[in-house]
C-alpha cells in the first residue's frame, strides 16, 4: 500500500499499548524491507488526560529505540477548547469526554499524514472491533488497518515474539514491559474463535469455555463475559460496516468487504435467550 500510494511516510499513534505497538513493529519491518529509511516513519505520542507515566515512558522508548522519528502533540488544551466549543463540562466524564480524546488524536495523525505525504497506519486488533472497543471516526479509522484481523491474544504473542528475536536489548526490554500489560476477560478470543471459526451457539461456546478456563474464572464469570460478548458484537457491528483497509491475516476476518457481512441492525435477542437460559 505504501508502494501503491507513492507514500513518503507511515504515521503511527503510539499509546504504550500491545496494538499500537504492533502495528510500530510490522510498520518498521515493512520499511526495512521497502529500503526506506526507519526514520521516515513518524511516531506520535499525545497524552491526555487518562495518560500513565509507565505508557507515556514506554512509547517514548519504544520510538526512539526503534530508531523512528517521535513527535508529541499533547491533546488536553485542543480537548478543553472543544469542550468550551460544544459547551461541555470537562468535569463530566461521560461518552463525549471520552470520545473527544480519540477524535482529536485521530485528526493530528490525519492531518500530519497530509502533512508528511504519508499514511495513517490503524492498530485496533480483531477482538476489539468484535465488541466496538473503537470510538466511531476515532481511533476506528485509519488509512490502513494492519491488526484488523489479528486477535488480542496473538498480538501478545507476536510483540513477545519480536521481543525475542528481532530487536536490540533496549528495545526487548520495553517490549517485554508492554507485554506484560494484562488482557482484559472480555477481550479473550476463546467466545470469538468458536463464534467466528465455527458458528458455534451461545450454550456450546459456555460448554467450552468452562473447560478451557476452570480453576481461573468461575461459571457466573464466564456467563456474564458471554452475554457481554454477543450484546456488544451485535451492537457493534456499524464500526465494522465502514471498516478502513487492511490484511487479511489468519483464517477469518471482520472486514465487510471480505469475510463478514451482517446488518448494522441485526438483533441479538435470539442469542442472549439462549445464554439466559444456561444453568450455571
Amino acid at each position: 500500500r505504501l508502494v501503491h500510494a507513492h507514500a513518503q511516510t507511515a504515521v503511527v499513534g503510539i499509546s504504550g499499548g500491545l496494538d499500537s505497538t504492533l502495528a510500530l513493529l510490522v510498520t518498521v519491518m515493512t520499511f526495512d524491507a521497502l529500503k526506506m529509511p526507519r526514520g521516515q516513519i513518524i511516531g506520535i505520542t499525545m497524552p491526555g488526560f487518562g495518560t500513565t507515566d509507565r505508557t507515556y515512558t514506554n512509547a517514548c522508548d519504544l520510538i526512539r529505540s526503534l530508531g523512528v522519528t517521535l513527535k508529541e502533540i499533547p491533546i488536553k488544551e485542543a480537548c478543553l477548547q472543544h469542550f468550551r466549543d460544544i459547551d461541555h463540562d470537562p468535569s463530566v466524564h461521560d461518552v463525549t469526554y471520552e470520545n473527544s480524546q480519540a477524535r482529536e488524536r485521530t485528526q493530528l495523525l490525519m492531518d500530519v499524514a497530509n502533512q508528511k505525504n504519508g499514511l495513517v497506519i490503524g492498530t485496533g486488533d480483531l477482538s476489539e472491533l468484535a465488541l466496538g472497543w473503537a470510538t466511531y471516526n476515532g481511533d476506528h479509522m485509519s488509512m490502513y488497518g494492519v491488526n484488523g484481523s489479528i486477535p488480542k491474544t496473538l498480538v501478545k504473542y507476536l510483540v513477545e515474539w519480536v521481543a525475542n528475536h528481532k530487536v536490540d536489548d533496549a528495545s526487548r526490554l520495553t517490549l517485554l514491559d508492554i507485554v506484560d500489560t494484562p488482557i482484559s476477560p472480555e477481550l479473550i478470543d476463546c467466545f470469538l474463535y468458536h463464534f467466528l471459526r465455527f458458528g458455534s451457539h451461545p450454550s456450546k461456546i459456555y460448554f467450552l469455555a468452562q473447560k478451557a478456563f476452570a480453576g481461573i474464572y468461575d461459571n457466573a464469570t464466564v456467563k456474564k463475559w458471554l452475554y457481554t460478548f454477543f450484546r456488544r458484537f451485535f451492537q457493534q457491528q456499524f464500526k465494522r460496516s465502514c471498516l478502513p483497509d487492511g490484511p487479511k491475516v489468519g483464517s477469518v476476518s471482520l472486514s465487510p468487504r471480505g469475510d463478514w457481512r451482517m446488518p448494522s441492525d441485526a438483533v441479538s435477542r435470539l442469542w442472549l435467550e439462549e445464554i439466559e437460559r444456561i444453568n450455571i
